[in-house]
């Protein structure tokens, strides 16, 4: 069993989705961390709780526009009980199992660190109930991203502390807080919040982060696997392989494009049904609708030519989007935050890292990014069932009697309908500020939205990708016995022969292919068609 320590500086996006993902893999605070939180707070204890302590927001203050009153001593665990109440005004579905645990994991995270200034008690809480599997309802919409995401993370709050309205999932079902607490045996049903404690949990962007953890690290898979439906698509269509030529995207030396066109020799090296030997053989197809003899084409369309030019540009943003959600995953963003002294002691400083806008401005262009890579894959999807487009591949991929049975353009239209959903849901959010609070919050990040659609915009893009892999692997399969003797490249072959050992090619006429949609979208989320090629290859991407 695998234990992860965290010490707020140097978790890693990796480890986040490992936790998220996996309840084998178990989390602890490190030792250092837990040092530090017990120092800072004997000095809160021993310094500020009294009615003469200098006025602090949220620690002894109320919040927002009621900044300026003052919460005395006596009223402190009240209020941190009231405030969690208060900020529970979320609607909507909740959040996946997955993303609770990313966000209870981010937020002790955010806590170990020692800027925030809650008890070690309350990082060991929210890990106890990672382990333990007990995960918070949080429902998704109510954030603005602004002062962090209060509204979902009150509900977490309210599971944490045993609140009896609060809900979450365990062992599969839904049921109370103070149930779950009681059978895992996490500790205390009714767990205490003291000064400072509440307004930490709810404070932050850490919802939004938790989301977009996850979707960075789904739109890297899901790039590799679009590399792979590329492939496939390339050599279904017997394509031009000249405009992969290093010599062309040195010439324009962009990362992305170089490695996405470098990604596809690789993928291809030893293909000889790219070859303009493969090209001058005529299907049926092709010979029903011309009889003017082959000639070669020069270059190919746009879908397929220029794949680096809008691949590279994805894969360029991936790394500008890991570098901020890396840098989030290590961020203290509460308010107010707590630092030490020269000479001893600490201070409380007020500012805005709760304020989500890097994340926001990061998922509309992940949302943005992805849903031209979806787009640019739609248009090859169309081109593989029609062989006025396709290079003389069977009309509609379609076996069995003609008329009687449809192939696959129904299956292609349900891909243009995401592509459709997609370029909506791209539309950007971060720009999208509205006052909240009696304008308490005058400027708002809507970091969680952008977040919520961008990881939407992923999953529909895996139907995507899947269906690409779906219609190059038949029409492979309906051209086999065209080009005796022509082989496929050495990656492509190995995604193929996957293909195929999951999914039988539709050779027998129309079949029920909402399974098929299944099965294809499976090749992207559980990665079985990218492994098959790594065991063959390597790591390609």
């Amino acid at each position: 069993m695998t234990t992860i320590l965290i010490d707020g500086f140097n978790l890693t996006a990796e480890q986040v989705v490992a936790i998220a993902r996996d309840p084998k893999v178990k989390v602890d605070l490190a030792e250092s961390s837990r040092a530090a939180l017990k120092e800072s707070r004997d000095y809160i204890e021993s310094t500020w709780m009294h009615d003469e302590a200098p006025m602090m927001y949220s620690f002894n203050t109320g919040v927002g526009l009621l900044k300026d009153t003052r919460i005395k001593v006596e009223h402190i665990e009240l209020f941190q009980t009231q405030l969690i109440k208060a900020h529970a005004a979320g609607m909507g579905e909740p959040f996946s199992e997955e993303v609770s645990r990313a966000t209870m994991l981010l937020r002790a995270n955010a806590f170990a660190s020692n800027y925030s200034a809650p008890r070690a008690e309350v990082v060991d809480r929210l890990l106890a109930f990672i382990n333990a599997g007990i995960h918070p309802i949080m429902p998704q919409k109510g954030s603005v991203g602004a002062s962090g995401d209060l509204a979902p993370l009150a509900y977490l709050g309210a599971a944490i502390a045993g609140f009896e309205e609060a809900e979450v999932m365990y062992k599969g079902k839904r049921m109370s807080a103070p149930q779950a607490i009681q059978e895992s045996g996490v500790g205390p049903v009714k767990f205490d919040l003291k000064a400072k404690d509440a307004s930490a949990l709810i404070n932050g962007c850490t919802v939004s982060l938790a989301v977009a953890v996850l979707a960075a690290h789904d739109s890297r898979n899901l790039l590799s696997d679009a590399c792979l439906s590329l492939g496939l698509t390339l050599e279904a269509m017997r394509a031009e392989m000249s405009a992969f030529d290093d010599r062309i995207h040195k010439a324009r030396p962009h990362v992305g494009q170089i490695k996405t066109a470098a990604i596809m020799r690789n993928l291809l090296k030893g293909s000889t049904r790219t070859t303009h030997e493969a090209r001058a053989v005529q299907f049926p197809e092709e010979l029903r609708r011309t009889d003017i003899p082959y000639t070669p084409r020069i270059q190919d369309v746009y879908s397929l030519r220029c794949a680096p030019q809008v691949y590279g540009p994805v894969f360029d943003a991936l790394d500008y989007i890991d570098t901020i959600v890396s840098r989030e995953i290590n961020s203290a963003t509460d308010n107010p935050l707590i630092f030490s002294k020269d000479g001893g002691g600490f201070e409380i400083i007020s500012g805005g890292n709760f304020h989500g806008q890097y994340l926001a401005q990061a998922m509309d262009l992940l949302a943005m990014a992805v849903t031209d890579l979806g787009s640019i894959v739609e248009r090859r999807i169309n081109r593989l069932i029609d062989p006025t487009l396709s290079w003389g591949l069977p009309r509609n991929l379609m076996t069995g009697i003609r008329g009687v049975n449809t192939g696959y353009p129904v299956v292609q239209c349900s891909m243009s309908a995401l592509v459709m959903e997609n370029r909506t849901l791209c539309m950007p959010g971060s720009v999208d500020s509205i006052p909240a609070k009696g304008n308490s919050e005058d400027h708002i990040s809507n970091s969680t939205w952008c977040a919520r659609k961008a990881a939407t915009v992923i999953a529909n893009t895996q139907y995507i990708v899947g269906v690409e892999m779906l219609f190059a692997a038949q029409g492979l399969t309906m051209t086999e016995s065209l080009l005796p003797g022509f082989v496929l490249g050495q990656g492509t072959q190995a995604a193929y022969d996957e293909i195929r050992r999951q999914l039988p090619a539709c050779l027998d006429g129309d079949r029920w292919f909402h399974n098929d949609i299944q099965a294809a979208h499976s090749f992207i989320t559980t990665g079985s068609v990218r492994a098959a090629v790594e065991k063959k290859i390597g790591k390609f991407v």
